[in-house]
């Protein structure tokens, strides 16, 4: 159970990406976060709060979140319906799957997301220009590759399931057994328990040490 005081911060807007995902932007009000953590929300007028990966970049003037609209999920959506000047309730920051700064600066990343489990990593690409990596991103069609243009073309791989528009066709595990990784690489990932738990299996079997594995379960 989280332990943190409950503020209230105003809706700024709310862009949708598809049918089903969008982006809240809110008030930041002097919260200070470091990229891959989450934070608790709910609409204001709601007793509902789930947790969310922090969207926006650290240095950001505000607070985004990147969220699906599911249908057992009465959080995801209630946000849908929120309008500028609504209230949320926010709680937080929480969560331990950051990246350290001394690695950032020398060392080479892998990320790999499945759906929207995107969200941690489009902060910490956005929070540190320059860095080196490279972005595994597991989606159905090619059209939930969320706000693509925010990543160098070059770094971001669509594994595509549904239709064959990608970058490849097949799963990020399949993408991972045809293309190795080097055991040197920092990897996090992000989504899926399923994926996650293929994923450590390859990149183990490729030689890639636990100490360079990090992983935050979406779903």
């Amino acid at each position: 159970m989280h332990s943190a005081t409950t503020k209230f911060h105003q809706v700024i807007g709310l862009r949708h990406l598809t049918p089903s995902a969008y982006v809240v932007r809110f008030e930041k009000k002097g919260l200070s976060f470091h990229a891959g953590q989450y934070l608790s929300l709910g609409p204001g007028d709601s007793g509902e709060k789930r947790d969310y990966s922090i969207y926006s970049p650290e240095n950001a003037g505000f607070l985004e979140v990147l969220i699906k609209e599911v249908a057992d999920g009465q959080v995801s959506r209630l946000m849908k319906n929120i309008v500028p000047g609504d209230l949320m309730k926010v709680e937080g920051p929480f969560g331990f799957f950051n990246l350290r700064s001394e690695e950032v600066r020398e060392r080479e990343f892998l990320f790999i997301a499945s759906g929207t489990g995107i969200a941690p990593f489009h902060s910490m690409v956005l929070s540190h220009p320059g860095m080196k990596y490279r972005l595994l991103h597991g989606i159905r069609f090619t059209y939930e590759a969320y706000e693509q243009d925010d990543y160098e073309s070059s770094c971001y791989i669509r594994c595509t399931t549904g239709d064959m528009g990608g970058d490849y066709h097949g799963r990020v595990t399949a993408y991972l057994r045809d293309n190795p990784v080097s055991p040197d690489t920092i990897c996090y990932l992000c989504g899926n328990v399923n994926m996650i738990y293929g994923a450590f299996d390859i990149l183990k079997a490729q030689g890639v040490p636990p100490a360079n594995l990090h992983a935050e379960v979406y779903f």
